[in-house]
């Protein structure tokens, strides 16, 4: 080899070598979803949002890696599993069984969690001290059940017959159950619960709230039924049933009413909490956050559509009218 091309060899070989080292050094986050990351577009664009904030751009100097789980649950640990053997920077997941999982799997990288009440649920101590390798959103599923069902007994005061649906994969089922049968037994009337964890158990559920002449629908808060809202507010369409859902993007697909916090803020400062891990701060000196801000939403042409009739009390509180 020539003295000029040995040169050049050198030169390619010693960038080669940056190269793969910079690569090396580009931080991974492991991302556990429910369902495939396309379903949460709004979602992850919210992550990433809340991640430039803090300097880092997926595909750039940030590289973010999927997986889902599906109605797969069994098979969390697994998942769980394989992000710590890839040796991932940082955890994420919008789930509490996941990040259950993901708790059990590893004590040493960084989780970011949004979900339900994460000290009821034990994945973190304390909202201030959250403790371990964790810390995250609060999202208070629970909690806003009563107020849901009060507003829909409000829109649809003649449902005599009141259907509650829930995911009975998701851990705040029973919790959401509890709080809607509390609810009904304040305001009197029958509570039917409906189950479905998968596409096909949806349209059964609808089948079933037929049958039963439900009068109204409350949507529990779940991420699989947020990754079907146009399968969701189809069926409440086609079925002509009022139904109330804990996100406004329910009612921007054409949903009737929707009560709750914004879950894309909710990501947006998960993001902001997973660069600033990356960028040294530990999970347990990052305080768990809980919304402070509440939504609803209400969509007119749904309410034209099913022939109801707005109290003034709803159009009053509403913060947001679609027309």
């Amino acid at each position: 080899m020539k003295r000029r091309e040995f040169i050049a060899f050198l030169a390619s070989a010693a960038a080669s070598s940056l190269a793969a080292r910079a690569q090396q050094l580009t931080p991974v986050i492991g991302f556990l979803w429910i369902s495939p990351p396309d379903k949460h577009a709004s979602l992850l664009a919210a992550f990433r949002q809340g991640l430039s904030e803090t300097g880092y751009v997926d595909g750039q100097n940030l590289a973010i890696e999927h997986q889902w789980v599906g109605s797969r649950y069994d098979q969390l640990p697994a998942f769980a599993a394989d992000f710590v053997q890839r040796k991932v920077d940082l955890i994420a997941t919008g789930n509490v069984a996941a990040a259950l999982a993901l708790k059990s799997a590893t004590s040493t990288i960084p989780i970011v969690v949004v979900a339900g009440d994460l000290v009821e649920d034990g994945v973190v101590a304390s909202l201030a001290r959250p403790g371990g390798n964790l810390t995250g959103i609060s999202m208070m599923f629970t909690e806003l059940v009563p107020k849901r069902f009060e507003l829909l007994s409000e829109l649809v005061p003649g449902a005599s017959v009141i259907a509650l649906l829930v995911n009975p994969n998701n851990a705040h089922a029973a919790g959401i159950i509890g709080a809607a049968q509390e609810a009904s037994r304040v305001k009197g009337g029958q509570l039917n619960i409906l189950k479905a964890g998968s596409e096909s158990e949806i349209d059964a559920a609808f089948d079933f709230l037929v049958q039963q002449q439900a009068g109204a629908l409350l949507v529990g808060h779940d991420s699989f039924f947020f990754a079907r809202t146009d399968q969701l507010v189809a069926l409440a369409v086609r079925h002509a049933v009022p139904a109330i859902y804990p996100q406004h993007e329910f009612v921007a697909a054409g949903g009737l009413i929707s009560y709750g916090t914004s879950v894309p803020a909710a990501y947006r400062q998960a993001g902001i909490y997973a660069g600033r891990i990356l960028k040294g701060k530990k999970p347990p000196d990052l305080p768990v956050q809980q919304p402070t801000e509440f939504e609803l939403v209400l969509n007119l042409k749904t309410v034209k559509a099913l022939g109801l009739t707005v109290p003034p009390s709803i159009l009053a509180r509403a913060d947001e009218v679609i027309e």
